[in-house]
């Protein structure tokens, strides 16, 4: 079993891939990294080029799943409708492939992950490195977000559909 996990965002949208090992509760990585945008395309060509990158990566690896973050509160206005409009292109790209899409918070991820929904970002990089096995933590931020959020679908996936 194959799950791609995202982390949204227009400028650049973290992504891993992950493969569910015979025992079940192990997983490896295929790829990690980022799809990153040229800040000077318009806001429509930026959510285009994700598209297709994306469509790129479900053929490839042809995830059995996708795990998305959640958009939070945020006070910046801005960030959240762009973020929103990434995230709208990965749930349509996913839906058109007909992928399992599962949804989580920040919070409900670094709870998984790390045992406390409060945990900062290094924290949740260095248990992403640990459980991977990594020499040394993923980067950048975005890429080691969405490994851990791949690995929160992987566990939901495979309890609810293993």
């Amino acid at each position: 079993m194959n799950i791609l996990g995202i982390d949204p965002g227009t400028a650049t949208t973290g992504f891993g891939v992950i493969k569910q090992e015979k025992n079940k509760t192990e997983f490896r990585i295929l790829e990690y990294g980022i799809i990153s945008t040229d800040k000077k395309l318009s806001d429509a060509k930026r959510l285009c080029v994700l598209g297709e990158d994306l469509e790129s990566l479900i053929k490839k690896y042809r995830p059995d799943a996708v795990g998305v973050e959640k958009l939070f509160f945020t006070t910046n206005q801005k960030t959240a409708m762009t973020v929103s409009q990434a995230r709208g292109v990965v749930l349509y790209v996913a839906e058109r492939h007909r992928l399992p899409i599962l949804e989580f918070t920040p919070l409900q991820v670094k709870n998984f992950i790390c045992g406390y929904g409060k945990a900062d970002k290094k924290q949740v990089q260095y248990v992403v490195q640990k459980t991977f096995g990594l020499k040394k933590i993923p980067k950048p931020d975005d890429a080691a977000d969405a490994l851990a959020i791949a690995l929160c679908a992987g566990y939901r996936f495979g309890k609810a559909w293993g």
